[in-house]
């Protein structure tokens, strides 16, 4: 894969962990680093004095910079530094493996395996089809390929 879909995969992952894995269609992990990052969230940041900031502050039509920083102070008064820590490992470490897992330097499944890889894409074969169900690729049986 490029290194441009590397780069975005990795960018992805940053902002919100999960998202580059969607990108690289590894549905497992985006759900995984999604979920981790939406509890890790409600878990150690104060969400509701957050929500009630939010709320007042639209019902009162308060200018969206003053908003952000009465949000801003609320974040750092409410989590310490391991709080802050959590959530940003957690992100660099969903960028880090969205982005090698893009540019193909992590382990695809079946690769230790003996089973039958395509000969277009390199993943796993399932035995019972004709064609390759990652990228479609029709393949040739060994008796077609014998008798033409």
């Amino acid at each position: 894969m490029s290194w441009i879909r590397a780069v975005v995969a990795a960018g992805l992952s940053l902002f919100v962990p999960g998202a580059g894995h969607v990108l690289v269609r590894d549905w497992g992990r985006a759900l995984l680093f999604g979920t981790l990052f939406v509890t890790s969230i409600v878990l150690l940041f104060p969400v509701e004095e957050l929500w009630a900031i939010a709320s007042a502050d639209a019902a009162t039509a308060t200018s969206m910079s003053e908003t952000t920083a009465e949000m801003m102070e609320t974040m750092e008064d409410g989590t310490d530094a391991i709080d802050r820590f959590t959530l940003t490992f957690l992100s660099l470490f969903a960028a880090v493996h969205a982005g090698t897992q893009a540019l193909g330097m992590t382990d695809a499944p079946g690769d230790g395996d003996d089973v039958a890889a395509c000969p277009h894409c390199g993943k796993p074969l399932d035995e019972d089809l004709t064609f390759c169900h990652w990228c479609t690729t029709r393949l040739e049986e060994a008796g077609e390929a014998t008798s033409n």
